[in-house]
């Protein structure tokens, strides 16, 4: 090869462009193929520029299992759960593009931390994305594709019953993304993902399992009750969240502002507080320290009561009955849940 030839085949490989990979989340490659269910999404245009939006990007700097990233290994984002709530969909009602939207769309509302803020000064995350949603960025996307917001918020609010969000207290896509990605970062799964996934259907927006199936579904239903019931869970939230309301009550930082930060500006923002910074860097490198025990106990100075809002135990229908009917012994499981302690006292040691 002479030295013309070999600067050309040169130039032509410097052009050459690096190809993003299957599970890129910018909507670079023409498929996503989430890794946990292992399905492939071909994302259509309008998926594309809303995954390109800053309320679905910050989503990638807010960790879907909350404060207790501090003391588990459950750091996956929670656009990584909507992405694999997309994929559910795309699974099961593949052209529905007003249910694909309302997919990607079902979390963008989150507080920094996810639910470990909820409430407080009144900050509820549903609000917060209806409003998102019909607001630009995202209302001008909507708008480009001749979807009308009004249509996805229907989609989101579960009525008519959605597959998605349904409130029938029985499982939606939703809930299921989130209980086998928290039981496969935890390493409780037993069940291929995608094997288990081909064993389910949607019955009346509502999703339905084989006997085998469903065991494993509500197996994973009340570990998670127990995660969030734990120490690990538990001890962290508290902390967090008295953080949060010291960090309002010392400096210009309103709940609406806070509302909107990414978790790494969050935890800029209590270093940066001095009446947030000591017990800040406590909580994220001495969480030891901590102590969990169960009921109030007013009065103590050296921590402070909490307790949880709600404990998640929606079911699955079992061979599309109700589990109360097909599997008796599984309801059992869930009912117990009830019993569950969601009254706290949390201290340092």
């Amino acid at each position: 090869m002479d030295s013309r030839k070999d600067q050309s085949a040169s130039q032509g490989a410097g052009a050459e462009r690096a190809r993003p990979v299957p599970t890129n989340v910018v909507g670079l490659a023409a498929e996503f193929t989430d890794p946990l269910w292992r399905v492939p999404v071909r994302l259509t245009p309008v998926e594309v520029d809303l995954l390109r939006t800053e309320p679905l990007r910050r989503l990638h700097f807010v960790a879907h299992a909350g404060a207790s990233t501090i003391s588990t290994l459950q750091s996956y984002s929670r656009l990584e759960h909507t992405l694999g709530v997309l994929a559910l969909v795309t699974h099961f009602r593949p052209r529905d593009e007003l249910l694909r939207v309302a997919a990607l769309l079902h979390d963008i509302g989150h507080l920094p931390l996810s639910h470990t803020f909820e409430g407080v000064r009144g900050l509820d995350h549903h609000a917060i994305g209806l409003r998102l949603l019909r607001t630009d960025p995202i209302r001008g996307v909507l708008e480009q594709y001749a979807i009308r917001t009004e249509d996805v918020a229907v989609a989101l609010g579960g009525q008519p019953a959605s597959p998605l969000t349904n409130r029938s207290g029985l499982l939606n896509l939703d809930h299921l993304d989130s209980y086998v990605r928290s039981g496969r970062a935890a390493g409780r799964l037993d069940a291929d993902p995608a094997v288990l996934l081909g064993r389910l259907v949607l019955k009346d927006a509502v999703v339905s399992a084989d006997r085998e199936s469903a065991a494993s579904l509500v197996g994973l239903v009340c570990a998670e009750a127990r995660l969030h019931t734990s120490w690990d869970n538990v001890g962290p939230v508290a902390v967090v969240r008295r953080l949060a309301g010291r960090l309002l009550d010392h400096t210009t930082l309103t709940p609406d502002r806070l509302s909107r930060m990414t978790d790494p500006q969050l935890w800029s923002a209590f270093d940066a507080c001095a009446a947030t910074r000591a017990e800040s860097a406590m909580i994220r490198y001495e969480p030891h320290r901590l102590r969990v025990t169960v009921g109030h106990a007013r009065g103590d100075g050296c921590g402070g009561d909490f307790s949880l809002r709600k404990i998640y135990r929606s079911a699955p229908l079992v061979e599309g009955q109700p589990i109360e009917v097909s599997a008796p012994a599984l309801a059992a499981e869930l009912d117990a849940l009830g019993s569950l302690a969601t009254d706290f006292h949390v201290r340092w040691s």
